[in-house]
């Protein structure tokens, strides 16, 4: 069944090398006040920081900053950052970084034009909907999350062991500065946790039975073709520029909804590696990979087979005339070969510290209590098993 659906993401992206030229008239179009935010400060070491504050003075704009967003970004960060806007009447927002640094700025932006703190944005029990937020411009320095181009964010709060995540479209970005050489100095680490994010996004809405359109699937299969072909390039040559340009193109068209096409299904993955990220501060990518094939391998039975199966052969090739359950089973293990072989990442949780104490309230929370509504339904026990299935035998 292919269900209506309204595409619309009207972010402009300013793609290339010398696109940063463009960056002070694209601010000036929202008002003359800009909070600058950034991370740990990589973008200085890299000269992005000088580049941008160059470009933003010769526009002759006000300029203040905040910086040390995490990299699960805290709601602390976003409490800090709503207010210097309401205290500076800030007219727009700058998020230069990756999709952390993004992310928090997005929910800066809305929690400036509240009087409530802004986690109950977050709150299960209050769940406030986003209705309007600041202006944000973003410049892109890692290809991971897509949040330069979508209206979504995650963030942690680690006095409740909670990381959640929210879409809401006043906090699209006005524009987006996706330049490959501003990801030339990420680690081959996080590249491959870029990597398996990115996989991670398109496998949420590849996954998925009887709502397919055909076209979209043969795009999902091209993005994760890219993936496997560059991540793998990027790791050993990361000046490369056209890998680093493919990959940051894919990032964005991930998850920005574009291959979501009328897809109604909840996300699976996720849900289930935010709690990982929650309770252990990891690496959300990191988290991802050790995930994802073993909920594949707990998810493949009869009833799902012919997708893993479409998955196995249009993604890596898998000779067709196989069984379909040698297919799909031969398709998880090559996807744990890349992730784990070829890109490297630890493969089990046990690997990062990681026990079993805490997996009983983390499937609670990944399954809000309830089911989990993914490509196949999990309840809380299920979960419990997907993360035990991470640990080491």
């Amino acid at each position: 069944m292919i269900h209506d659906f309204i595409y619309d993401i009207p972010v402009r992206v300013y793609f290339g090398k010398d696109q940063l030229s463009n960056l002070g008239p694209e601010l000036k179009k929202w008002g003359k006040r800009v909070l600058l935010t950034y991370g740990g400060g990589s973008i200085k070491r890299i000269g992005l920081y000088d580049k941008v504050l160059k470009e933003i003075k010769e526009a002759g704009l006000e300029v203040h900053e905040l910086s040390g967003i995490e990299p699960n970004p805290r709601i602390a960060s976003v409490r800090k950052g709503a207010q210097m806007c309401k205290d500076l009447k800030i007219d727009v927002l700058l998020a230069v970084g990756g999709g952390s640094t993004i992310d928090a700025t997005k929910f800066m932006a809305a929690g400036a034009l509240v009087d409530f703190d802004p986690w109950d944005f977050f709150d299960m029990k209050k769940r406030v909907p986003v209705e309007k937020a600041l202006p944000i411009v973003s410049i892109l320095t890692l290809s991971a999350t897509g949040s330069e181009m979508d209206c979504g964010g995650v963030i942690s709060n680690p006095e409740t062991n909670d990381k959640i995540g929210c879409m809401c479209p006043p906090m699209l970005p006005k524009a987006s500065f996706l330049d490959p050489t501003n990801t030339y100095t990420v680690s081959p680490y996080q590249t491959a946790c870029g990597a398996a994010d990115m996989l991670s996004h398109i496998f949420e809405v590849y996954f998925i039975m009887d709502q397919d359109l055909y076209m979209l699937d043969c795009f999902m299969e091209g993005l994760m073709k890219t993936i496997i072909k560059y991540a793998p390039v990027a790791m050993k040559e990361p000046e490369n520029y056209e890998a680093r340009a493919n990959l940051m193109w894919t990032s964005s068209w991930a998850i920005n909804g574009f291959i979501d096409g009328g897809k109604r299904q909840a996300w699976s993955c996720h849900p289930m590696e935010h709690q990982l990220s929650a309770y252990y501060d990891i690496t959300h990518g990191l988290g991802l990979a050790i995930l994802t094939p073993r909920w594949m391998e707990y998810c493949l039975d009869e009833t799902t087979v012919s997708k893993f199966r479409q998955f196995g052969v249009n993604v890596f090739g898998i000779d067709s005339s196989l069984a379909p359950m040698d297919i799909a089973r031969k398709a998880i293990k090559l996807l744990g070969d890349f992730l784990f072989g070829t890109l490297g990442l630890k493969s089990t949780l046990t690997d990062l510290g990681i026990d079993s104490t805490h997996f009983a309230e983390m499937a609670d929370k990944a399954v809000n209590g309830g089911t989990l509504p993914g490509f196949k339904p999990l309840v809380k026990k299920d979960v419990e098993a997907i993360y035990s299935m991470c640990l080491k035998d």
